[in-house]
């Protein structure tokens, strides 16, 4: 626990400063670096290391798309590397078939979800910076996302009494969950209360309220998804790169449905 809370300790206020006083660019590059190790993680986490081509095509498909994202070509990248990416996977599939390095369908979906789909879906970040007021709407899902799991931790321990989903997270709880969505937007009414204090900007806080719901919601299913693929591939961690929280995927998992839900909500009802 100690060493969990002195890497946090550390990193938070780096993320934080990256996010809210960096140029976009920056949080490219943050952004960038999360979801080329994410993909490694996830091509691992299904027993594909042997085959280390996947880490290759992972890992270019992952860094290219948040810096097509920065530059607003985002959309129709995804479309050509998702083509690529399968067209690629499955002639490689065909002509190994019989070899002892074959790719399998997990592979092919593993490299498909963490070179693609995760860094696309984690680009939402970049393009939250890219608004206007973009330095306070890029906080919005770390602050969802971290702050709901750290809220459902606590209130599961607490007052937790009904599992959720044991077959799934057996130590996730009904009290849990409905704690930590609720502590979700509790933080999100009064970062907008600081931010409208402070910067004399107009917040529409049922907006926040919105965004903390909605992205609760996806928050905890982002965690209870990702938990799910441990369990299907007996993992315990998806490596143990960050002392103390695991993974890339360990510690990002809940952002990952969280980033797209806040930029979708952000975009059709502005707080800022």
């Amino acid at each position: 626990m100690k060493t969990r809370i002195l890497i946090a300790a550390i990193f938070v206020p780096l993320i934080f400063v990256t996010l809210f006083f960096l140029p976009p660019y920056a949080v490219t590059i943050l952004v960038t670096i999360i979801t080329v190790v994410a993909s490694f993680e996830l091509v691992r986490a299904v027993g594909a290391s042997t085959v280390r081509r996947l880490y290759v095509y992972a890992g270019i498909a992952a860094a290219i798309i948040p810096v097509a994202v920065l530059f607003g070509t985002g959309s129709i990248f995804f479309r050509v590397l998702l083509y690529t990416v399968i067209v690629v996977l499955f002639a490689d599939a065909v002509i190994t078939s019989t070899s002892a390095h074959r790719i399998a369908l997990s592979h092919i979906a593993a490299v498909l979800f963490g070179g693609v789909v995760i860094p696309y879906f984690l680009s939402a970040i970049i393009s939250l910076k890219l608004f206007e007021n973009g330095r306070f709407y890029v906080l919005v899902p770390f602050l969802v996302a971290f702050i709901t799991d750290g809220g459902a931790y606590f209130t599961g321990v607490f007052f937790g009494k009904h599992k959720a989903f044991p077959s799934v997270s057996p130590k996730k709880t009904v009290e849990g969950c409905i704690g930590g969505i609720l502590t979700g937007v509790a933080a999100l009414v009064l970062f907008g209360a600081i931010v409208g204090l402070s910067q004399g900007i107009a917040v529409r806080f049922w907006a926040l309220i919105l965004y903390g719901l909605g992205g609760g919601v996806v928050t905890e299913l982002g965690d209870l998804a990702f938990s799910l693929i441990k369990r299907e591939f007996s993992v315990k961690d998806y490596s143990n790169l960050i002392p103390g929280h695991g993974g890339m995927l360990d510690r990002f998992d809940s952002m990952i449905f969280a980033a797209p839900a806040v930029f979708m909500l952000a975009k059709l009802f502005p707080a800022f």
